[in-house]
């Protein structure tokens, strides 16, 4: 599946996504930097048990992604959203996010990420406990489905 957005192109799997352009989001993120060659595969590997992931790309340059592990039923957890630095603040974060809550609309979904961020997921619909601390952010499906009329 794949979807224009703002004159990007977002892709949804998990297949054929090369580990030198997820290591350059890393390294752009400041999440990595000096990875030794023979733990470069993990760029790649760390899609192979994720439960859906979506890539953004801009003609063949990667620039934003994330990866969820769920049950596909009840519960999932965001991993690894981000977006290249030069392409932040046009909404595609955001749409990653509701991609994502799109795939399980009545689950319970968390992603756990530092206190900077906590703004972004709040403008996401998750609630936040304690903005001082890095934690976990939550968006309650079931809370969802309930407003919607659908519990």
């Amino acid at each position: 599946m794949y979807q224009y957005y703002h004159g990007l192109i977002i892709r949804e799997g998990t297949d054929n996504i090369p580990a030198d352009l997820v290591e350059s989001l890393f390294q752009d993120a400041g999440w990595t930097k000096h990875t030794p060659s023979w733990q470069r595969e993990k760029f790649s590997l760390i899609f192979k048990n994720a439960t859906w992931a979506f890539t953004v790309w801009d003609d063949e340059k990667l620039v934003g992604m994330v990866r969820v592990i769920s049950d596909k039923i009840m519960v999932a957890n965001i991993l690894d959203l981000i977006v290249l630095s030069d392409y932040r603040g046009r909404g595609v974060g955001k749409k990653l996010v509701e991609l994502c809550v799109h795939k399980l609309p009545h689950g319970d979904w968390f992603a756990h990420t530092s206190s900077e961020n906590f703004s972004f997921y709040k403008k996401c619909g998750f609630e936040v406990d304690d903005l001082t601390r890095n934690g976990t952010c939550k968006y309650y499906g079931y809370i969802q489905a309930r407003k919607e009329g659908h519990r």
